[in-house]
């Protein structure tokens, strides 16, 4: 260990003995009742130990986050973080980067201040570091949950290799607003997968679900965010008011964090947002009852960005000592860059509004996270220059980025086999569009360290698939994202006339998703539409290839084009993994997460609505411009574009003989087997994702008219069958019903094994018996 002549022997000895707890302590440990995270005796003492040394402005240090001057991602405080660093009052540095950078503050915070505690470095890894993988929305889409935790992993092993030891991820707020910019950063609309999502994602970063897997340098703390209802908002607008029932919050919105915390997540971030009137930051009921007493989660409680300071804004604190207050006494325990724990909690125990055990409690969270990552035994144990360069864009890194982007991309319409464009087919392609040849937006948001001159565009991609072979490609931008001139215009048409098919790369730039990002019109800007009316008028096959960070109105191009792949934003290995697609070297098996709308207007729309007393029957659904006294629109279906669970292959597939072994079900303690075939139908091999759908007819509360219970990734080769087997255990039913409580309720329920959540075949009848 490396600490200063100024550090108190009594904090060496007892961190090198570990256990060696002074007897004059034994008496105050005894009434100590707060639970540690890892419930480790042994790292409970030494926490303890290191306590009662510190005074309450440096157990008040602890509990305060900077971000570094150099990279931020909000709003920036006048308040710098070097002076507090120095007096050892600085818990976290949140942006900083570079090993040599970080190894400066670190031995600030080690070596020149009294006590040596070391810091936490964070960042926003949230889809990679400096390899980037799709986003975390496009990811989704793959349904392979144990592919998204090795994203995590690789991406926690290319972050701590640059000093990073906690990340600000994995989001898990269900998102049914596709206007809202953060979409691209969870895992959609379904709470049940949205948590398996998030389990995944935690035992990722983490190593496990075990909290003795943060020792290893290869591992980062995790943070569920952001707790609870972010996706919520009003409007789509970032940062909106959230106007949920308990129903559905209960029921909808807070599943996926409790599951962080069944992964063993260290961490957990409170949200910006209000939810029915009382911001997340200062909500007790939620951050402690919930949480902490109905939960049980025992790790570290962050705030977001500014968030305690911005409760003067949401008009609940007269100023930040009062928000201080307020959030200190709801639960929260660091506060991330609002510098107001570090100027007024002093204060505000002196004046009795807070209590030092609370301030105990929180310090003793973080201190045990230190020791876990095992800062104390080696506070520079992240900061090695050589791993570093070891650790990025290994060929490891790279090969699971491109298997990631193949099995990330949807194919949404593939009339008259567009695609694939196969190497021996001696087809000319023209390539066009504002995302044709670009690296700097393939990324997408949120990227970290990422550099897009280090990302493959989609030409390189298809120049290096095509290479050596008899198919020829041709090229031009066409317009730009929302600018087209007639020169543009001419080239591309006049290169797309001398093709056989002609692939066009649009979509939205990256900084059009993402934090603050809202759009109200989701729709191709008008750019790219006239470049898309334009060859299409020539009649030669089109592909459109659709760059996003959400679900976008893809109306007019389902009419007018005879192929769409929604490739999202794709990250480091795009092009490479898209061209993999295109050329038919992987057939695709992305399925939608999100509901494609046909129009702004149905927002927000997802799968698992309600009924309602007056429903829209959508097997037999006319808009024909006249009332119909339902729950329905005048000029439109209210069926979605493209539906939750929808993804199209280069082969096809049929589900039949659904069957259970029993039709009944007891209300606990009890499960029903679900038996189907699935077939390849076709004459290629593919992936398909079998999905399990329930209904529960009647309860106390209204249920949604399908939830998603189950699914399973299977390939198959041209012609094969497989039985497939669900267990549905009575547990998988239960709810929060009208008494506030979770249970499983006696009923009649409908169950479906289907190809998506649209999918009404193979309807079959069971009963919840007490």
């Amino acid at each position: 260990m490396r600490y200063s002549k100024h550090i108190f022997k009594t904090l060496i000895s007892l961190l090198m003995i570990g256990c060696a707890t002074p007897a004059i302590l034994k008496s105050d440990n005894e009434k100590l009742t707060q639970k540690s995270f890892s419930g480790d005796k042994h790292i409970e003492q030494r926490v303890d130990s290191v306590l009662r040394l510190m005074t309450l402005e440096e157990k008040i240090g602890q509990m305060t986050q900077f971000s570094a001057d150099w990279s931020v991602t909000g709003p920036v405080m006048a308040d710098k973080y070097q002076p507090y660093l120095e007096k050892g009052l600085v818990g976290s540095i949140f942006n900083a980067t570079s090993v040599v950078g970080m190894r400066k503050l670190q031995k600030i915070a080690v070596e020149q201040t009294r006590l040596g505690i070391p810091i936490l470095f964070g960042q926003d890894v949230i889809h990679g570091y400096k390899t980037i993988f799709p986003i975390p929305l496009a990811e989704s889409c793959s349904w392979d949950l144990a592919l998204m935790r090795k994203t995590a992993e690789l991406a926690a092993r290319e972050a701590t290799a640059d000093g990073i030891n906690w990340t600000f991820a994995p989001m898990v707020d269900i998102t049914r607003d596709a206007r809202w910019g953060r979409a691209m950063e969870g895992a959609g609309e379904d709470p049940y997968l949205g948590s398996l999502i998030a389990e995944a994602r935690v035992k990722g970063f983490q190593g496990g679900d075990n909290w003795q897997t943060l020792s290893s340098p290869h591992t980062l703390l995790a943070c569920g965010k952001h707790f609870a209802g972010y996706g919520a908002a009003e409007s789509g607008k970032d940062y909106n008011t959230a106007e949920l029932s308990m129903h559905t919050l209960r029921n909808v919105y807070l599943p996926p964090y409790e599951a962080t915390l069944n992964a063993g997540v260290g961490s957990i971030m409170a949200s910006l947002n209000e939810i029915n009137g009382v911001p997340a930051t200062a909500y007790k009921w939620l951050l402690t009852e919930v949480l902490r007493k109905e939960w049980g989660f025992n790790g570290l409680l962050v705030s977001d960005y500014t968030g305690i300071n911005e409760l003067v804004r949401h008009g609940v604190a007269k100023d930040d000592k009062q928000a201080a207050n307020l959030s200190a006494n709801a639960g929260i325990e660091m506060d991330m860059n609002g510098a107001t724990f570090i100027k007024y909690l002093s204060a505000l125990v002196k004046e009795g509004k807070v209590t030092e055990a609370q301030i105990d409690k929180a310090v003793r969270h973080i201190l045990e996270m230190k020791f876990l990552l095992g800062l104390f035994d080696d506070p520079y144990r992240y900061l090695d220059e050589t791993r570093a360069k070891e650790n990025t864009f290994t060929e490891e890194y790279l090969k699971v980025a491109r298997q990631a982007v193949a099995s990330s991309v949807v194919l949404l319409k593939n009339e008259a086999e567009v695609l694939p464009i196969k190497k021996d087919s001696g087809k000319t392609i023209a390539v066009i569009g504002p995302m044709m040849n670009n690296t700097s937006d393939i990324n997408g948001s949120w990227t970290c360290l990422g550099d897009g001159k280090q990302s493959v565009s989609l030409l390189t991609g298809l120049t290096e698939k095509y290479k050596g072979t008899n198919v020829k490609l041709l090229y031009a931008e066409g317009c730009g994202f929302t600018t087209i001139s007639t020169e543009q215009l001419k080239e591309a048409v006049a290169i797309a006339r001398k093709a056989d098919r002609v692939l066009v790369a649009v979509g939205e730039q990256s900084s059009w998703s993402g934090e603050s990002a809202v759009r109200t019109d989701i729709r191709l800007p008008q750019a790219q539409r006239q470049l898309l009316e334009a060859l299409k008028a020539i009649n030669k096959p089109i592909a459109i290839i659709t760059f996003s960070g959400r679900p976008l109105d893809l109306s007019w191009e389902n009419e007018n084009v005879q192929a769409i792949l929604q490739a999202w934003f794709p990250g480091t290995q795009g092009g490479y993994g898209i061209a993999d697609v295109i050329a038919g070297d992987v057939n695709p098996s992305g399925q939608l997460t999100m509901s494609f709308p046909r129009s702004v207007g149905q927002i927000p729309i997802y799968y698992n609505y309600k009924s309602t007393g007056r429903p829209v029957y959508t097997n037999n659904e006319e808009v024909d411009h006249r009332p119909h006294y339902n729950a329905g629109y005048l000029d439109s279906s209210i069926t979605p574009l493209y539906p939750f669970g929808y993804g199209l292959s280069y082969t096809t597939f049929a589900i039949n003989n659904v069957h259970l072994n029993k039709k009944s079900i007891k209300r606990y303690n009890d499960s029903i087997i679900v038996n189907a075939s699935v077939q390849n139908t076709g004459t290629t091999e593919g992936e398909i994702v079998v999905q399990l759908y329930t209904r529960q007819l009647v309860a106390s509360v209204s249920r949604p008219v399908k939830e998603l219970k189950g699914f399973q990734k299977i390939p198959l080769k041209a012609g094969e069958s497989k039985q497939v087997h669900f267990e549905l255990p009575s547990e998988a039913l239960a709810f929060y019903g009208i008494n506030g409580k979770k249970d499983t309720e006696p009923s009649e329920c409908l169950l479906w094994v289907g190809l998506h959540s649209a999918d009404n075949n193979n309807e079959q009848h069971f009963t919840i018996e007490e």
